[in-house]
């Protein structure tokens, strides 16, 4: 046990997914030795609102803001792990990095913002590397399921094959939930980012963005709109999050030593369906897709977004959190053509039920499971900091399944 006065604080405790950790927080029993944590925020009577209205434990409330460092400071010297749900990261986020690394103390958060991890890690690991900080961020559905997916399926096909496949393909085969504003308002400001400055559209398209210095060139494959996919038999469409995910999975071999190979390759689609009706929905989620990305890249299509979209603070409903659902099936490639599937599934909604739960579960790991000789100060990803243990945390605490299909 640390000295520190909580194991974690929930910043951002009264957004809408920050409402839905604490909750889980309030009532989690878990585990023998109880929770010290705390809610933090910038509103005191959004956070005793959101305090009230929890049915189990009523955690401390504190003070602070996104933009005030001092506050920030404050907090993080009184936890041993920081959890940030205040996005979009890259306009809010970097303060609380700041001050979590120059303190040592441990952070995670939900960001999906490829650009601005890049920047932390440019910026601040170095100095988490001296202070001795975990910084570990994407510990929602993204990235979570993609990055320990992937290093399951490792183990698994290692485990038959004596070595690490350096082909792997992610396909989404089911999936049931909504976004909340707060997911659409980071979106927004990643695309309103890469519209203003060419040079960061080039560097967003490097799949190796957040892997400075790696030294790999093997060259990734980027999925048409609606392609037939050979290897599970259905017709496919992009993966909004794979944008995110794939450049998470390449970090997490960087981090571990180039363990799936300096060449290998990775990618992420949905399926959606066989024959022609499957072509068909392929074609038409393509084609969505691509139409948001393209309004989403120019300021008139931006606004008519925002004014179509939930704004911040809304989302699912909690039945249709516990309505949601994912399926996600990898497969790795062997050089004699065979394939190792694996599967990696949620019991909520992918964005919200879900992702509270991964997210509380990595907090609880850092502060519980993960010592100083296992992880050292860095910024790292979830399956290069806490890799097998917190696929453990997530079976047995959050609704998360991981198996070997064939």
């Amino acid at each position: 046990m640390s000295d520190s006065q909580y194991e974690i604080i929930v910043f951002g405790a009264s957004s809408f997914v920050g409402q839905i950790i604490c909750e889980y927080l309030s009532s989690y029993q878990g585990e023998q030795t109880p929770l010290r944590w705390a809610m933090a925020g910038r509103s005191e009577s959004k956070l005793r609102a959101t305090r009230e209205a929890l049915s189990g434990d009523k955690p401390d409330i504190l003070l602070a803001d996104s933009g005030d460092e001092a506050s920030l400071r404050e907090l993080a010297e009184q936890t041993d792990v920081m959890l940030s749900t205040v996005g979009p990261y890259a306009l809010y986020g970097e303060a609380l990095v700041k001050v979590c690394a120059e303190t040592g103390t441990d952070y995670c958060d939900l960001t999906g913002e490829v650009q601005w991890i890049r920047r932390m890690v440019d910026r601040y690991q170095k100095t988490a590397e001296q202070s001795g900080a975990r910084i570990v961020h994407c510990c929602g559905f993204d990235s979570i399921p993609s990055d320990l997916g992937v290093l399951f399926t490792q183990r698994q096909f290692e485990q038959r094959h004596g070595h690490c496949s350096n082909d792997i393909r992610m396909r989404v085969k089911a999936a049931k939930g909504g976004l909340s504003g707060g997911t659409f308002a980071s979106l927004m400001n990643v695309m309103k980012e890469a519209s203003a400055d060419p040079a960061l559209r080039k560097q967003m398209a490097d799949p190796y963005i957040i892997c400075p210095d790696a030294g790999y060139s093997a060259r990734q494959r980027n999925p048409g709109l609606a392609e037939y996919d050979p290897i599970s038999g259905y017709w496919m469409s992009p993966f909004i999050m794979a944008a995110i995910n794939t450049r998470v999975v390449q970090r997490s071999n960087y981090l571990l030593n180039s363990k799936y190979g300096s060449d290998f390759r990775y990618e992420e689609t949905m399926l959606t369906g066989k024959g022609l009706s499957g072509r068909l929905r392929a074609s038409a989620i393509g084609g969505g897709l691509a139409a948001f990305m393209i309004g989403a890249a120019i300021k008139p299509g931006r606004w008519l977004l925002e004014k179509l979209l939930p704004a911040p603070g809304e989302g699912p409903s909690p039945e249709d959190q516990r309505n949601g659902f994912y399926d996600m099936r990898f497969f790795a490639l062997a050089e004699d053509g065979s394939t190792v599937q694996t599967k990696v599934t949620g019991d909520r909604d992918p964005g919200y039920g879900s992702t509270a739960k991964m997210i509380a579960q990595a907090a609880l790991c850092l502060a519980r499971d993960i010592d100083d000789e296992r992880c050292a100060g860095g910024i790292w990803t979830p399956a290069s900091s806490m890799g097998e243990t917190l696929q453990q945390r997530l079976e047995t605490h959050a609704g998360l399944s991981f198996s070997l299909v064939s």
